[in-house]
């Protein structure tokens, strides 16, 4: 989804990725180019005026992309990254999925991007070719949906992750709860309720991401993985492991975040007396109350589905019921106040957290 913060544009502007000769390139469809180049695969996403947020012709050209190579057996490995200077990916377009919601297009055209999104998604995650992922600058939503169930997942220093679909009135989708739902303690239940941006260290601590390297070590890799290099760790090209500020907040994170009541957990923030807290807690007390309680819920299941395909066809069940009836109202009002008129002031169906009826959300499931 394309929301982005302000310290995620700062963080994308410090370290512009430099321009790659596009010799070799040619366009699968208007925003995606491909490339081969020896035994390696190339796709970049190519829409960096919209931080390569992701089209259904964007989705649908990568899954015929990658099914063809496999079935040709002509490369052994696909690197993915995107192109510009702020960001990988911000996500799914779900400006256009609001105005077919409210347009011709209605609920059938909204769901069938999820459908794609999701097929893209598992398709990279089962790995017949084992990707590699750059998530450089920007990665958000749909970005972490193609990055972070990659083969290899590579961070930079400038890297800032989200999964920020409460404050539109949506859930963490794409698969992101699987990893989420097992990280360390509930720092996954505070980034998928929050929707907080972290840094590159943060989404190695969390499982996101496996390592972290410079923005222009990642050209290089390609060169080795070119000449059949297997996909593994960067080893001499991987930075010393860094500080995760995320991590060292967990003894107020992991007592907050338990359990299954997300006015609980709301109210055990604003009892804390770190700033942090104060500050998650007022970030969850933006958000949609209707989208959190769902998170919640979507999030403890996902701790006890085994794979990421498990979690995707949750993912769509979810996702096509707040594309329908009273849930739709959220979506569409969170899209337009962050996206459309830019007033981030949402008029939620739900005054608070503690408003929601729990059986309003298991509905949903």
């Amino acid at each position: 989804m394309v929301v982005h913060t302000r310290d995620m544009e700062e963080a994308a502007k410090r370290s512009p990725v430099p321009g790659p000769d596009l010799a070799g390139w040619t366009p699968a469809n208007e925003h995606v180019l491909v490339a081969r180049q020896g035994t390696l695969g190339r796709i970049r996403l190519n829409r960096p005026r919209a931080i390569n947020a992701l089209t259904l012709d964007m989705v649908t050209a990568m899954t015929a992309q990658l099914r063809r190579w496999a079935e040709e057996g002509t490369v052994r490995a696909v690197a993915l990254d995107g192109a510009g200077d702020r960001g990988m990916c911000a996500g799914g377009d779900v400006r256009a999925i609001r105005d077919s919601l409210l347009g011709s297009g209605g609920v059938e055209q909204a769901v069938q991007f999820w459908e794609s999104e999701y097929t893209l998604d598992q398709l990279i995650a089962e790995a017949e070719l084992p990707v590699a992922a750059f998530m450089d600058g920007v990665v958000m939503g749909g970005g972490i949906g193609l990055g972070g169930h990659a083969a290899l997942r590579l961070v930079t220093p400038r890297t800032r992750v989200a999964m920020p679909e409460t404050g539109i009135g949506f859930f963490p989708d794409v698969g992101a709860l699987h990893p989420l739902s097992r990280a360390p303690g509930e720092l996954g239940t505070h980034l998928a309720l929050t929707g907080a941006s972290v840094t590159g260290s943060d989404a190695i601590a969390v499982g996101l991401a496996d390592a972290m390297i410079e923005t222009g070590t990642w050209e290089d890799m390609c060169a080795q993985w070119a000449t059949g290099a297997p996909l593994v760790q960067p080893g001499e090209h991987a930075l010393p492991e860094q500080h995760s500020d995320l991590t060292a907040q967990r003894p107020w994170i992991d007592t907050c975040f338990t359990g299954d009541d997300a006015a609980t957990i709301e109210a055990r923030l604003l009892a804390r007396p770190e700033p942090e807290a104060q500050q998650a807690a007022a970030t969850l007390g933006s958000r949609c109350p209707f989208s959190v309680a769902v998170t919640l819920a979507a999030i403890r299941r996902a701790a006890e589905l085994p794979a990421v395909a498990d979690v995707l066809e949750q993912d769509l069940r979810l996702g096509t019921a707040f594309m329908r009836g009273d849930a739709a109202e959220d979506f569409i009002e969170g899209v337009r106040a962050v996206l459309v008129d830019r007033d981030h002031a949402p008029r939620w169906r739900h005054d608070s957290l503690a408003a929601i009826d729990r059986s309003e959300v298991l509905a949903l499931f």
